[in-house]
């Protein structure tokens, strides 16, 4: 008798299984029913769907693949699908993009070429760093960054803690790696690009313009007092960074500099200036000899 009671138990069970997956199914962290065009729905926010993965001997050692059947291969990375008109498996072609943390605008994301983490911050539609960059291999101040393939900076006062305070301190070639055109990627990681002077602009523009932006933008602290009108309540940590010239370093705690990548002239580049006695931001021409801080933007300007 309690045989027959657990067998009709799991009867009752199976039938109920067989005829919810006749209908619709939903696979949800968070309860959702599924949309009434899926037969199964799989629904998160924080979790992908994970085909089968297998060898290639495993894909080669199914039996009468279905059509359409996908799987993904351990063996060389790939996924593929089966197409029983040719008998064979295809390898589903996928283009060169890349989904990267930058375009999840306000979280981190890390630089895959040294592994250092960086803030990011949405301002005007644009997903900025919120932090110096930091690449490269320290230079002493003397000594001009190169054309070759060692990516360099200038820390301030020739410390590589003021880098890793403060971010490198770059020349304008250096930075645009030896191109001059406007908006290129230059020493920015993958998807992202240096900032040109129109775009700039648009961010300062939106902060209020030139005579108020300079406060939002600025950090609380460790600039010098008075640090008139720091709120930094656009996010984006201005830190005062000083910069290098042919005198050697200036202006820690007191000023600091970034540039654009858009020319002015053939000696000169237009950057923007904070001070720690203003609450303005200027935009001034600079010899690209000079040495200071680097922001980059996201190509991609998708938000949190």
């Amino acid at each position: 008798m309690k045989r027959n009671t657990y067998f009709f138990s799991f009867t009752l069970i199976l039938l109920s299984v067989t005829f919810r997956l006749s209908a619709q199914l939903a696979v949800s962290t968070n309860g959702s029913a599924p949309d009434a065009s899926a037969m199964l729905d799989v629904i998160s926010r924080d979790k992908g769907f994970l085909i089968p993965r297998m060898t290639k001997q495993q894909i080669q050692a199914i039996v009468n693949p279905a059509d359409g059947l996908l799987v993904f291969c351990m063996s060389n990375k790939k996924f593929y699908a089966f197409r029983s008109g040719s008998n064979v498996w295809r390898e589903i072609s996928y283009g060169s993009s890349m989904i990267t943390q930058s375009c999840y605008c306000g979280y981190e994301f890390t630089d895959q070429r040294d592994g250092k983490k960086y803030r990011t911050v949405m301002a005007r539609n644009q997903c900025w760093m919120a932090e110096n960059l930091n690449l490269g291999h320290p230079k002493d101040g003397n000594v001009e960054q190169r054309n070759d393939t060692v990516l360099e900076k200038h820390c301030y006062g020739n410390f590589e803690e003021n880098c890793n305070g403060f971010g490198g301190l770059y020349q304008w070639h250096e930075m645009m790696q030896y191109v001059k055109t406007p908006g290129v990627q230059g020493i920015c990681p993958a998807g992202w690009h240096l900032p040109a002077d129109a775009e700039w602009t648009t961010l300062i523009s939106g902060l209020g313009g030139g005579g108020e932006a300079g406060g939002k933008m600025k950090l609380t602290d460790l600039w010098k007092a008075p640090n008139t009108g720091a709120t930094n309540s656009s996010g984006f940590n201005a830190m005062p960074g000083g910069f290098r010239d042919t005198n050697g370093f200036d202006k820690l705690t007191e000023n600091t500099y970034f540039w654009s990548s858009t020319e002015n002239g053939d000696s000169a580049a237009f950057a923007r200036e904070l001070g720690y006695n203003t609450g303005a931001v200027n935009r001034i021409a600079l010899q690209k000899r000079n040495s200071i801080s680097v922001r980059c933007v996201a190509n991609n300007q998708m938000k949190k």
